[in-house]
């Protein structure tokens, strides 16, 4: 008996069949993409060409990241769900680049299976593509790789990779975070891509119950902050993911520290966590966004105006805090509930 590719389990056909459907397939929004005028070539080739020439931009620097979805992979492929999978990827890459005050540009994404199923695939990059438009940013690219052996079943994973830009002059970061200033925090769409090997575990004999809200995509801040920027000078901004508000010391200089005087209230879903794991707050705290997904540090006097441009932008929106002097080891406390701690060199 022969062996070829295909009997090894890795069909090229289907790989090409799924490369035309998205070379062909228009965008769920009919409308071109973003920066499409941009692209030299694109997908379908070795390596993609993008027209980077932005005059307006006095000093230039390209933004780059990566990430993935974690283990919220084997909720959507449990329940054959992959419409939301592709925008958790794009939104864990753009709003961590959003941090530094840069705009996405460009994203290619990697899509891993045992046995490649259009099915699924095409409604995975049908998701990676409108969440694209959607943040503004074109994809120009990506993999699709079929490993049996590796993945068995309807196992698969996917990671992205997004290109951005920013003029030096204009970044944020802890450079610029000042005494004073305050916290707006922007409402998630639910868990995001954290947090799913024990959230897993937590809803184990009731996992169908809870699909729609574990399978909720991550939300894209990308526009709200595109709106905020026009009109607030953002100091900083913060991406809160997996560590919860572990991620807000990231932007703080050794100087400054952080104060919550009051706990914001957690959506119900994160008290039935809290509730069937006997989780303290502040673990729950360290471990998922509680209901907070981005956070702009910004001036106490431009507050009111962040706060109604996130509202007008789809989001709930609080003040939530404020940036002191650093007088201790804890970077960041909130009242009443614990502290995250550092020492001082």
């Amino acid at each position: 008996m022969g062996i070829n590719y295909k009997t090894a389990g890795v069909d090229t056909e289907a790989g090409d069949q799924l490369v035309e459907w998205l070379q062909s397939s228009g965008s769920e929004t009919q409308k071109p993409m973003p920066h499409a005028e941009r692209i030299v070539s694109g997908i379908g080739g070795f390596a993609s060409l993008f027209n980077i020439q932005f005059p307006e931009i006095k000093k230039p620097l390209l933004v780059t990241c990566t990430d993935g979805v974690g283990t919220k992979v084997k909720i959507a492929s449990e329940f054959e769900n992959y419409s939301g999978v592709g925008q958790d990827l794009v939104a864990m890459c753009v709003n961590d680049l959003i941090c530094t005050g840069g705009r996405p540009l460009l994203f290619l994404d990697y899509y891993a299976t045992g046995k490649l199923e259009q099915k699924a695939a095409r409604e995975f990059l049908a998701s990676v593509r409108q969440a694209c438009s959607d943040s503004d940013c074109a994809l120009v690219g990506g993999e699709t790789a079929e490993m049996p052996g590796v993945y068995h079943g309807k196992d698969f994973d996917c990671a992205g990779f997004a290109v951005g830009l920013v003029d030096a002059d204009k970044t944020w970061g802890p450079h610029r975070l000042k005494s004073g200033d305050v916290l707006i925090g922007l409402s998630s769409s639910g868990f995001h891509s954290n947090g799913y090997s024990l959230l897993r575990k937590v809803f184990a004999e009731d996992l169908a119950q809870h699909k729609e809200m574990l399978l909720t995509p991550t939300a894209l801040y990308v526009k709200a902050t595109e709106k905020i920027k026009q009109k607030v000078d953002v100091h900083a901004g913060a991406h809160i993911t997996g560590g919860g508000i572990e991620n807000l010391p990231r932007v703080l200089p050794e100087h400054l520290a952080i104060t919550i005087p009051q706990l914001w209230e957690f959506p119900e879903i994160y008290q039935l966590v809290q509730a069937r794991t006997g989780m303290s707050t502040w673990d729950l705290l360290k471990t998922l966004n509680c209901g907070i997904g981005f956070v702009y540090f910004v001036s106490e006097e431009q507050a009111g105006l962040t706060l109604k441009l996130a509202q007008e932008s789809g989001f709930k929106a609080q003040k939530l805090g404020y940036v002191h002097e650093r007088s201790s080891d804890a970077q960041v406390t909130i009242s009443g509930i614990g502290e995250l701690c550092e020492p001082r060199s």
